[in-house]
């Protein structure tokens, strides 16, 4: 069978990491992340033939998500950095790794978003409605976030950004 993943079956996977509850539904995961119904269920579809979605258990496959993250993402869904405009903080601007790195003398890489409050260089999301998602789930924007400094981030950024991805699917086992 001929399957391309996309962008947001990512976003898809990192969400169910979050939620931690087996007991999901395509609506639910519609909702939370301002997709439609299909384009979950055929996220979920590519991502269980792509051996990163365990179907029986309903839930993300972390070794598996874990080594795609760190090692492909970044090929597979490199960032469009674009022109200043308004926006959401990612990548090493946004948290958790705003706390821990510094960049004062540049622009940071925001999300587009007319409603967000930054101003910085447009840097693409992984799906149109991330900053929409990320605004009303924590936990959802801080994995987008360290997701977005291994795709498009310097070589430290993406070792801190690594490291702390990597804690995390850990601590949701």
């Amino acid at each position: 069978m001929h399957m391309i993943l996309k962008p947001q079956d990512v976003f898809i996977l990192l969400k169910l990491i979050v939620i931690r509850n087996k007991n999901w539904s395509y609506s639910f995961l519609a909702d939370e992340l301002y997709m439609s119904k299909s384009e979950v269920h055929s996220g979920i579809r590519r991502t269980t033939i792509a051996k990163l979605f365990d179907a029986n258990r309903k839930q993300p496959i972390k070794k598996a998500l874990d080594e795609f993250l760190i090692h492909g993402v970044k090929y597979a869904y490199p960032p469009d950095i674009g022109s200043l405009t308004r926006g959401i903080p990612t990548s090493y601007a946004g948290p958790p790794l705003d706390r821990m790195i510094r960049q004062p003398s540049e622009k940071p890489p925001v999300w587009p978003d007319p409603d967000g409050q930054t101003q910085g260089y447009s840097f693409s999301p992984l799906f149109k409605s991330v900053p929409k998602a990320a605004s009303i789930d924590a936990d959802l924007y801080e994995l987008l976030v360290l997701v977005d400094a291994i795709r498009g981030g310097r070589a430290r950024e993406r070792e801190i950004a690594t490291n702390e991805l990597r804690l995390r699917l850990r601590t949701e086992l």
